[in-house]
């Protein structure tokens, strides 16, 4: 077990609690009905993820955030959160256990990325029923939003503008997510679950450089709010240093209340008038919301997405993320190219990666929103005869000039005359949300992506927590062309998200890689670039993640700056890309599992932001 600068004593309590407690109450008391899981198994000729081999990596660094375990491990976009999960699956906990431990200290020493004021999605794996679930926690629209909503006349409003106040502000998910997630599948009590999370508020935790760097970016927004401005500035407006050690006993109280009280804590009661004050009050975009939008949320069981893909079945979040879905379709997309018969990231094998992600994205952009306010034809989308049809039209060596959506078969959704794809900016998420991923000692697994948008989200604070913006990861304009935008603002409805927590299962349906990153659009090439070079090039997690990014959403290939991968440029453009050398700070969180008796697992945490990974 690794070192542990602040983290152990908050958890003390839990190290001595008793492992075998009785599963907590069942999905009737959370108004949450699951699915039937999809099946885990693949095709037999079973090749788990192998081992390492050379891949190009953007700085000249040593494996840095890898922990090799044999009975639980955790990987967390923060050492706090790691450290947080560890101690709860000591303590006897499971994966849902020390999800939410991580996900609650994440929400304190990483506000700018994520929080209570937040969403999230999770997928897990149940190993002792062979189930595997998704938790869908997205905000919610209040019922005060309209489609034209981001609207200024017939002009969408900059994003910039939008994304700051009252209006972008969705009714926050995790806390009923974890606590789903806890009720079906924990055996820690609630309540020490929050140890950790309060004892860091209360005692204060170093603000590190990433953290730093979002406050300075957001200060001028953040001084708009008194709360925001007391926690993350200084007496002369400045943004806290790096290393300041910065408490938040307004978050402790939010945190004790909910660890108390449960759920219910959150969203009636002093904590929910709080939000609804914050959004009414703010000085920008004011707006309404309302006691009972807090009070209707629910989190909602999804059927898992799962593609079968090099003797592996490759299994995301479904809509309203998109992630999952583009995630499946560059992998079935790419099926009939022989991959591992090109150098890993070679000109030839990113040029097909991004002609198959070009694809994703443009159907993403048409037909992926909420499924309970537009049809999405999520089957049909990652069908492999579709996906077949789609690979047809990738040259192997000119870029095609102009990628459209494809047609998939519609399903229900055959009524909807959907829009054409936008073309404009699309806004990035940088380095907020975060992302956990945890493999217990009974082989549960556990990925959790989380995020309240942008960095410090709508920039206002509520009872200690940042709230969230993503009522703007909605289409601005409600139509297009005469067609109707299926992320268009609705009352109620979810918006879109690109977050893509992933599990692969080998051929005997059995976990062998789990992961997860922040990063906005760009998380699904982060996942798809990890998950190829594993399957595809044999590379172990570790050099998987640490290989230089390379993406296209669309716009062009995004070559990783600094990386051994910018000497591709003058072959990509000469087969007809638009390329760009930019940074790309992935975030990917991951465990490799090699079963076995004991398993061997091994927890990666990306070197380009600050996680860790941490287990026993």
């Amino acid at each position: 077990m690794t070192a542990k600068p602040e983290g152990r004593a908050a958890m003390g309590g839990l190290l001595a609690l008793v492992a075998a407690a009785a599963l907590l109450a069942g999905c009737a008391e959370m108004d949450l009905e699951l699915p039937k899981p999809a099946p885990a198994a693949a095709p037999p000729a079973a090749q788990p993820v192998a081992a390492p081999a050379p891949a190009p990596a953007p700085k000249t660094r040593p494996p840095a955030g890898e922990f090799a375990a044999s009975r639980f491990v955790a990987s967390a976009s923060h050492p706090l959160a790691a450290e947080a999960a560890r101690d709860a699956l000591a303590a006897g906990g499971t994966a849902a256990d020390a999800v939410a431990a991580a996900a609650l200290v994440m929400g304190v020493a990483e506000p700018h990325a994520s929080g209570i004021g937040g969403g999230g999605f999770l997928l897990y794996f149940d190993a002792d029923k062979k189930n595997l679930l998704a938790y869908d926690g997205r905000e919610a629209a209040p019922d005060s939003a309209t489609p034209g909503m981001f609207m200024e006349g017939a002009k969408p409003m900059p994003f910039g503008i939008a994304a700051r106040g009252g209006r972008p502000v969705g009714v926050p998910g995790l806390v009923r997510l974890l606590e789903a997630a806890h009720k079906a599948h924990g055996k820690l009590p609630w309540k020490d679950l929050f140890a950790p999370a309060i004892g860091h508020a209360e005692n204060g935790f170093a603000v590190s450089e990433t953290m730093h760097r979002a406050i300075v970016e957001a200060a001028n927004d953040l001084k708009a709010s008194r709360e925001a401005a007391q926690l993350y500035l200084d007496d002369k407006g400045e943004a806290r240093p790096a290393g300041y050690r910065l408490k938040n006993p307004a978050l402790a109280a939010t945190l004790r209340a909910v660890a108390d009280q449960g759920a219910d804590a959150f969203y009636a009661g002093p904590v929910a008038d709080a939000i609804v004050r914050a959004v009414r009050e703010a000085r920008h975009n004011p707006t309404v919301l309302a006691p009972a939008d807090l009070a209707q949320y629910r989190v909602k069981a999804r059927e898992p997405i799962c593609l079968s893909y090099r003797a592996h079945r490759v299994c995301s979040m479904p809509p309203p993320s998109s992630g999952g879905i583009a995630l499946l379709q560059i992998l079935g997309t790419l099926a009939p190219f022989d991959l591992k018969a090109e150098k890993p990231f070679s000109a030839t094998a990113v040029h097909l990666i991004a002609e198959a992600s070009r694809r994703a994205f443009a159907d993403r952009e048409v037909y992926v929103g909420d499924p309970d306010s537009v049809p999405v034809p999520t089957q049909g989308l990652i069908a492999a005869d579709y996906l077949a049809e789609r690979a047809k039209g990738i040259s192997r060596t000119r870029a095609a000039p102009k990628v459209a959506p494809g047609m998939p078969l519609m399903g229900d959704s055959g009524g909807i005359e959907f829009a054409e794809p936008w073309t404009g900016e699309i806004a990035d998420e940088g380095e907020s949300t975060a992302h956990v991923t945890v493999v217990d000692a009974a082989g549960n697994v556990a990925a959790l992506t989380a995020s309240v948008e942008r960095r410090f989200g709508a920039r206002i604070v509520a009872a200690g927590f940042v709230l969230n913006n993503q009522l703007t990861d909605f289409a601005f304009e409600p139509t297009r062309q005469g067609g109707q935008v299926a992320n268009a603002p609705a009352k109620g409805k979810r918006p879109r998200s690109s977050m893509a927590p992933t599990i692969v299962f080998d051929g005997s349906g059995r976990p062998v890689l789990a992961l997860g990153s922040p990063g906005g659009p760009r998380i699904i090439g982060y996942v798809a670039k990890t998950v190829i070079a594993a399957l595809d090039w044999d590379m172990d997690v570790g050099a998987a993640v640490r290989a230089a990014n390379v993406l296209d959403r669309g716009r062009g290939i995004e070559i990783e700056k600094g990386s051994a991968l910018e000497a591709l440029k003058v072959a990509l453009e000469a087969k007809g890309h638009g390329v760009s050398i930019i940074e790309l700070e992935s975030g990917v969180n991951a465990v490799r599992v090699r079963p076995g008796d004991p398993p061997a697992l091994l927890g990666v945490a990306d070197p380009r932001r600050e996680g860790a990974a941490a287990g026993e």
